[in-house]
């Protein structure tokens, strides 16, 4: 194969064997010009007499009989259980009585040499996939964060002084659980996520009905709007809100084909989980937070920052807002 510091490209070997077929120069003249051995004049030659241009080309280097090559069958197990079981070569080896580097090349060779390109729950390879414009399809889910007593929660204090600081608060509020425990609420963020551009909106919530998620569809497609981008479909899991008849009204309303998700298969919407991850890595967890109200206020600054200036690697280590039509202010 011919590489940066080849003696002879194809375009050289083209003008080698045009010297010594066409013009009548001798293998060893046409050879010491190129500096190359007069065999290798020759074989180019041959090429040329038989094949023309054409023949100047690169072959590939595979031998024509590999007798020495896996037997089909055993590939089939050795996926199996790479499939099935995310076993590594040698273990895999150690079960087939074969070498585990002959382990390794079937797996290079079948594209299953890495887990993180196979599913963790089913086995499958990954089937990736990526809607062609902004707007062609949004996730929509829910996640929920605990609130933060005053003074903080257990996350980044100890957990006596966690729960001083819970009974502090629920002495303030008059919120009470089960034997009078007490009881700090939840938080339930609702989040939208574009599959092209993985630009995200969310808002936070005191529950997760219908109702609510219709609201949140209507503000967040609007918001999608005033940056150009026209929702088409929207993908949920199989959650009560997504069930409903106000959901579905709600999506006839806005012109958006609703879709869900397989019961069971959460890997479907794997944009918004992974992007749920990410929210709690950067948000909810990220620093100390002395109250629930705090944390509340640092979101708007945090969903700015990973639309406009968070490298993404989806998105080929740019921020998500650049897939975005290109309008005024929306890089600041």
């Amino acid at each position: 194969m011919s590489h940066a510091n080849a003696t002879l490209t194809p375009i050289t070997r083209l003008r080698l064997a045009r010297l010594i077929v066409d013009d009548g120069w001798t293998y060893a003249a046409a050879a010491k010009m190129f500096m190359v051995a007069p065999k290798t004049a020759g074989k180019w030659a041959q090429r040329y007499r038989l094949e023309g241009p054409a023949g100047m080309v690169d072959r590939t280097s595979r031998p024509h009989v590999s007798p020495q090559k896996t037997n089909p069958q055993l590939v089939r197990q050795i996926v199996r259980l790479r499939w099935r079981q995310r076993l590594g070569p040698v273990q895999i080896a150690g079960r087939l009585g074969i070498a585990a580097s002959t382990v390794h090349a079937v797996l290079v060779r079948c594209r299953i040499n890495r887990l993180s390109h196979i599913d963790r729950v089913t086995g499958e390879p990954l089937r990736r996939y990526e809607h062609p414009h902004p707007g062609s399809l949004i996730h929509v889910d829910v996640t929920k964060f605990a609130n933060i007593p005053d003074g903080g929660g257990h996350k980044f204090l100890s957990r006596q002084q966690s729960r001083i600081n819970s009974r502090q608060t629920a002495h303030r509020t008059g919120q009470r659980g089960d034997k009078y425990q007490p009881k700090i609420g939840i938080a339930y963020v609702h989040t939208v996520i574009d599959d092209y551009s993985r630009v995200a909106y969310a808002e936070i919530c005191t529950d997760e009905k219908a109702v609510t998620a219709v609201e949140v569809l209507h503000r967040a497609t609007a918001w999608f709007t005033d940056r150009g981008v026209t929702v088409e479909r929207v993908l949920s899991d199989n959650g009560s809100a997504y069930r409903s008849f106000a959901w579905r009204d709600a999506c006839t309303e806005l012109g958006i084909t609703h879709k869900r998700t397989r019961p069971y298969r959460p890997q479907t919407n794997g944009k918004i989980e992974r992007f749920h991850r990410t929210l709690g890595d950067g948000w909810a967890y990220n620093r100390f937070y002395e109250s629930t109200g705090q944390r509340d206020h640092a979101l708007p600054g945090w969903l700015h920052f990973y639309n406009h200036h968070r490298a993404h690697s989806a998105t080929g280590g740019q921020p998500p807002v650049t897939r975005l039509t290109n309008l005024p202010g929306h890089h600041i």
